[in-house]
């Protein structure tokens, strides 16, 4: 028997699931809040912006360890040249030799962090509402384990290692935006580089898209976001390549939060909201 849709307030379609199939009540309240539901707009968006601030209140309150920040960029410095994998200042320097290219990455640094992930957020509260709480679920739970890592792991960037090795593209080009340079510095924590927030919103992105998307370029872009991420991350200066490895780490541990209570990966559930299906009339009088 196949399933009948129902049709929202917002014109949006929802499968309609029978209740004896459902067994909800059986699941009991612990089911019923593991059961993906639609989202609704108002409560999204306080929550973005109420777990936004507390992120960032959080993460900027932990201490500033400067002398143990530098130290452990210096070890990681000198653990990636002992792997031979000690890329970044060639990168840093190539990449700022060409204006308009670095201007340009430091934009891209300061803006579609943000731009990115709040527009793949808008696309599944809309496209795939099944799907929504759960991979929300995969982000919030990436970022809440990255704070971990900013308090028992305090990392300086590249630009703020000790000799100038590295050059801080923001402050050399005058460019806006980042909360990591300029005036804006004194109200971000300077020393929670690791893990690389950057790369574990854009993975998360980037593997949404590429999971979701029904246009195969699309797909492709999606994938392609992260890599460019990992590039601009690098050739400003403002993160070691290992960073990134631990933003994917972070990433992972979200996947495990969601698929661990929603019993299934986010982009396996259904895309449409399971909903009850209506009784037929004089159900309630013959059971």
């Amino acid at each position: 028997m196949s399933d009948s849709t129902v049709t929202d307030p917002e014109g949006r379609e929802e499968v309609a699931v029978p209740q004896a199939v459902t067994g909800e009540d059986r699941r009991g309240r612990l089911g019923r809040l593991r059961r993906p539901r639609r989202p609704r707009l108002w409560f999204e968006i306080l929550l973005i912006a109420v777990s936004y601030w507390a992120y960032s209140l959080v993460r900027n309150a932990v201490p500033e360890q400067r002398s143990a920040a530098l130290r452990n960029a210096d070890w990681i410095w000198s653990a990636e040249h002992a792997l031979g994998v000690g890329v970044e200042q060639s990168v840093n320097h190539a990449v700022n030799s060409v204006n308009w290219l670095i201007i340009g990455m430091n934009y891209y640094y300061a803006t579609l962090h943000f731009v990115m992930t709040l527009g793949v957020l808008v696309w599944l509260y809309r496209w795939h509402p099944g799907r929504y709480a759960a991979t929300r679920l995969v982000l919030f739970a990436t970022t809440g384990v990255a704070l971990l890592g900013y308090y028992l792991y305090p990392l300086a960037p590249p630009r703020l290692m000790n000799g100038g090795r590295f050059v801080d593209t923001v402050t050399v080009h005058h460019t806006w935006g980042s909360m990591a340079s300029g005036d804006l510095k004194h109200m971000s924590n300077q020393y929670a580089a690791m893990p690389s927030m950057h790369i574990g919103w854009s993975l998360w992105c980037g593997l949404t898209i590429f999971a979701l998307a029904s246009v195969p370029w699309v797909r492709v872009l999606g994938l392609l976001y992260p890599t460019a991420t990992l590039a601009v991350i690098v050739a400003t200066a403002n993160h070691f390549w290992l960073d990134a490895v631990g933003g994917a780490l972070c990433l992972g541990f979200g996947f495990a939060a969601a698929r661990a209570w929603y019993g299934s990966l986010p982009y396996a559930l259904p895309r449409l909201v399971a909903v009850p299906a209506p009784r037929p009339l004089g159900s309630a009088q013959s059971a």
